[in-house]
């Protein structure tokens, strides 16, 4: 099986700030776009928490990225261009799972770090290609899918399946470590040697289950095939997504 290390939502550059933690809760932003979709912040509820974020210069009124899609325990995943050629080269299917990252921050800005948000088990794979219709648009999801608007790469995909986005912040789904660099993650030590794509240098990884992660790409992705020990730890990081108590391991 693989699991997929997915970068997604606000960060420095896309949107301008992290995503918040409010009351406890991650509150993922999908980044704003100018097309390819008929969906506003305003429509997810987020319109308040945008423009308080950005002092204005994001409204209810505009359009957003929503990908993934969340919805009655299921998920849905757009992918297209270099990085769904990552995807494909490495053999991301069925059966594989999406972990979803991205860069939050408490209201005021404090203690920025990546955290894990949301998953996705793959069930199905559709590839919509460079026109989609509206037709494939998937099924079970009130929110139009932008990856079935408009005209993308020749390889647009769509993953569908079972998953759930976090209410809570425990400090299983956190990657960062607490107090130093967004990009210094505390890992689980089997995946040091299980590998993970975009970090094959030798000098990205340190003792005690330390990596330094790539700040370019999307999609990072290792092969749990031989590794029993990471069953266990995805099922952990599950279970503390749809708000299960977990310890840190």
């Amino acid at each position: 099986m693989k699991v997929v290390f997915s970068r997604k939502g606000f960060d420095s550059s896309a949107g301008g700030f992290p995503s918040p933690i409010i009351d406890g809760r991650p509150i993922t932003l999908p980044i704003p776009t100018q097309r390819r979709s008929v969906t506003t912040y305003g429509d997810l509820g987020l319109g308040d928490i945008v423009g308080h974020l950005t002092k204005g210069k994001l409204t209810r009124k505009t359009l957003c990225h929503y990908d993934p899609m969340f919805e009655g325990g299921y998920c849905a995943f757009g992918q297209t261009g270099a990085a769904q050629a990552h995807l494909c080269k490495n053999g991301v299917t069925v059966g594989d799972v999406f972990l979803f990252f991205g860069l939050f921050a408490e209201p005021d800005g404090g203690d920025r770090h990546h955290r894990i948000f949301g998953y996705l088990e793959v069930q199905r794979v559709y590839a919509i290609g460079a026109k989609p219709d509206p037709s494939d648009q998937p099924s079970g999801f009130s929110s139009t899918h932008p990856h079935t608007i408009g005209e993308w790469n020749r390889n647009n995909t769509i993953y569908v399946g079972r998953g759930q986005i976090a209410a809570t912040a425990p400090p299983i789904l956190r990657l960062s470590i607490s107090g130093e660099k967004v990009s210094r993650w505390r890992v689980p030590p089997w995946l040091r040697a299980a590998g993970l794509t975009y970090h094959r240098r030798p000098e990205r990884w340190e003792e005690n289950a330390i990596l330094n992660v790539a700040s370019r790409g999307q999609e990072f992705i290792t092969d749990t095939s031989n590794v029993p020990d990471a069953a266990a730890w995805l099922d952990g990081v599950k279970v503390a997504i749809g708000g299960g108590a977990h310890d840190h391991g």
